[in-house]
């Protein structure tokens, strides 16, 4: 294991340099030093800080505690004996050793095998191999419980070498691994549903590299899940699992199984690249619903965890500690012995450890609250044996309600979705006086099941009344921040059900904010820090627009809507609408049998002013409630006397649509529809500023 003049300590991390050949092969200069520096002088405590104030792309991927989820989530034993491959600066080491009974890491560079000693000083538990794998690994022993190549088994190529590097390297460590043991290998997948959309291949830099096979060359290769099952096979493994973690392995929050995928809304957090500029071709969020309904996840997943050797009981687990420590938890599903799924919630700081114990205490008070109500509340008991404490919940079959919500919406369906919001509203409402509430009671935290509905997570729940206005305008706030097409509801009927005036639309939404930087103490969000450290999001659409002939975007699109929705192959276009960029004139021809008249008047985001509109010769009266419906922001004018009322539409969309409904209007067998329409394209950052402060609620 090395010979003791060639070790070296710092604290209680052991270094050995027995087989290292005194230099570094690998270095990403300059930052290291500044990494150095920082692991030597700081404590684990002033990270945070110092990643906010540098803004920088490695400070951040080597130094965040988040990078640790990729492995905390894995049961190992107290007395485990760990082999950690290429540990770099050392960004999973100290989650592995506060597992583990010991931890062997090999690097090959001695900067970062240093920066990982300093970080880890106070580990006993750690000895580090400095050199390259091959040189070091007949030293090593064969009884490890777990071999773990996090970000490592793409680089076969290079330090393997030879034909088949990466069979070759599988064959060089199963070797090492005691009986029952397990190999964790996290990778990219080369068919990542984030590379379609314009991320950069991560290691290459460059588009669409692992897409195209590799065509170009280069010294890395990521796989998919079938390009890995293939060099299982070849090295005669016989058992192995994949885990899919979202948004990828290297700040995961999110891990899904073969047996747990996610749901159609749920994979809503994918601009995580923040190491160089990207395209925007797609929204990934809409990509992924239709791979999730196809059942597809598996090929698209940005990232694997495969495990050679045996499963585990965990089939879904969530992380949130992007939060201040004392509520900084996880949660995960899994199957007891007995075959019973649960869900658990486990402190991941000392200082959360009382938040975990109080959702026994918030079940027992919502239980109390919600006696006699049409709302369940899910089942908790608070497990502490020793050092092991969660909040195990009963698993609850059902479909979160901002599914049918969301249903309701793709369909056009505004009054299904007011039936569920009235009926949400009623049924948290019930005992509202009561000195209990939850104050996160959003509509995914709410499970359908007939006419069953449960409350399946009330980790935010406080000892005092809150008004279900307040409660409900909380809801309506999140559900649309997460999906942009949601913005076709109409907020002002929701608005008037709830009696919620601007004021207090303002109060609540500063009240949001307070709450999140109380749950997060104060530091940035993992998409602020994106946006701090500066690299662009490229949408290649504006810059074809620049160039392209205007009437392909300024032309105007009209769908008639018989009762039976809007169809795209009976729609039509209009020549000479524009009369000039800015100004749209519309004469239609609409028969009796229409009942709503769809104008699209452009194919880019933009505003929209109605100048006038009539119908048979007379005025369409735009400002009574329903006659006038958008997928933008409708600005209501100052001016509202009749013959005076022009509404202007704000536009965040690429897709704009107004709506006219005739059945609200007289019509003959043969009508004519005239309208006058200024419009202005502006850039979509532009324009969605601009809706938000329509309505003040985003």
């Amino acid at each position: 294991m090395g010979d003791k003049a060639k070790e070296k300590k710092i604290g209680k991390v052991t270094l050995d340099y027995s087989r290292y050949s005194g230099e570094d092969l690998y270095c990403d200069g300059d930052v290291e030093d500044e990494l150095l520096q920082i692991v030597r002088d700081l404590s684990q405590a002033e990270y945070a800080r110092v990643i906010e104030d540098r803004k920088s792309w490695p400070i951040l991927y080597h130094l965040s505690p988040l990078r640790e989820n990729i492995v905390e989530w894995i049961p190992m034993e107290p007395d485990a004996r760990v082999l950690e491959v290429g540990s770099g600066c050392g960004a999973i080491t100290g989650a592995l050793a506060r597992k583990a009974g010991s931890v062997t890491c090999v690097d090959l560079s001695e900067k970062r095998s240093l920066i990982n000693a300093y970080r880890h000083s106070e580990c006993e538990n750690v000895r580090i191999h400095i050199g390259n794998f091959k040189d070091i690994e007949p030293d090593l022993p064969r009884d490890y419980d777990y071999i773990c190549l996090i970000g490592v088994f793409e680089y076969g190529k290079s330090y393997i070498g030879g034909k088949a590097p990466y069979s070759e390297f599988l064959r060089i460590l199963l070797p090492h691994l005691k009986k029952g043991g397990r190999i964790v290998i996290a990778i990219e997948n080369k068919y990542g549903m984030k590379y379609f959309a314009g991320c950069k291949e991560d290691h290459l830099g460059t588009y669409f590299s692992g897409i195209e096979n590799y065509e170009d060359g280069g010294g890395v290769r990521t796989f998919s899940r079938k390009g890995l099952e293939r060099i299982f096979q070849r090295c005669g493994v016989e058992e192995y699992h994949f885990y899919y973690p979202y948004p990828d392995y290297k700040f995961m929050t999110t891990l899904y199984s073969d047996v747990y995928q996610p749901g159609k809304g749920e994979l809503t957090n994918n601009l995580r690249n923040f190491d160089r500029d990207r395209m925007l071709l797609f929204s990934e969020r809409a990509a992924f619903n239709g791979v999730v309904e196809d059942e597809l996840f598996s090929v698209f997943a940005n990232s694997y965890v495969a495990v050679i050797g045996g499963g585990f009981p965990l089939k879904y687990t969530k992380y949130s500690n992007d939060r201040a420590a004392e509520y900084a938890i996880r949660t995960e599903i899994g199957k007891a012995g007995t075959g019973k799924a649960y869900v658990r919630k486990y402190p991941m700081t000392e200082e959360a450890r009382e938040h975990v114990r109080g959702m026994g205490l918030a079940y027992e008070n919502l239980l109390k609250k919600y006696e006699g109500g049409r709302l369940e509340i899910n089942e908790c008991r608070v497990v502490e044996q020793g050092d092991t404490l969660y909040a195990e919940f009963a698993f609850v079959e059902g479909i979160a309600l901002s599914q049918y919500m969301d249903q309701c919406l793709e369909n056009d369906d505004q009054e299904g979705f007011h039936r569920y919001f009235k009926e949400y509203v009623e049924r948290i409402g019930y005992n509202s006086s009561f000195a209990v509430a939850d104050f996160d009671l959003i509509f995914s935290n709410i499970l359908v099941n007939g006419d069953t509905w449960t409350l399946i997570d009330y980790e935010w729940t406080f000892g005092k009344p809150i008004s279900t206005k307040e409660l409900a305008f909380r809801a309506i706030y999140c559900y649309l921040l997460e999906d942009e097409k949601r913005n076709k509801l109409n907020l002002d009927l929701i608005m008037s059900e709830l009696e919620i005036t601007e004021g207090d639309a303002e109060g609540f939404r500063e009240q949001e904010m307070d709450f999140q930087k109380f749950v997060t103490g104060n530091r940035l969000s993992m998409a602020q820090m994106r946006d701090a450290i500066g690299y662009r999001c490229i949408a290649p659409q504006k810059w074809l627009d620049r160039f392209q002939d205007l009437e392909s975007v300024n032309r105007v699109q009209i769908y008639e809507d018989r009762g039976e929705g809007c169809k795209e192959e009976e729609s039509y276009f209009v020549p000479g609408a524009y009369q000039t960029e800015q100004l749209i004139e519309l004469e239609l021809a609409v028969d009796g049998n229409v009942h709503i008249l769809r104008i699209d008047p452009a194919f880019d985001c933009c505003m929209v002013k109605i100048l006038d509109m009539s119908f048979n010769g007379e005025r369409v009266p735009l400002e009574k409630r329903k006659v006038l419906q958008s997928n933008g922001r409708i600005l209501k004018p100052a001016g509202r006397e009749e013959g005076c009322y022009q509404p202007g539409i704000v536009f965040p969309v690429t897709d704009p649509n107004i709506y006219i409904d005739l059945t609200l209007l007289e019509r003959r067998a043969e009508n004519t529809l005239c309208a006058r329409m200024e419009i202005v394209r502006l850039p979509m950052d532009m324009v969605q500023d601009m809706a938000k402060a329509v309505k003040k609620i985003l």
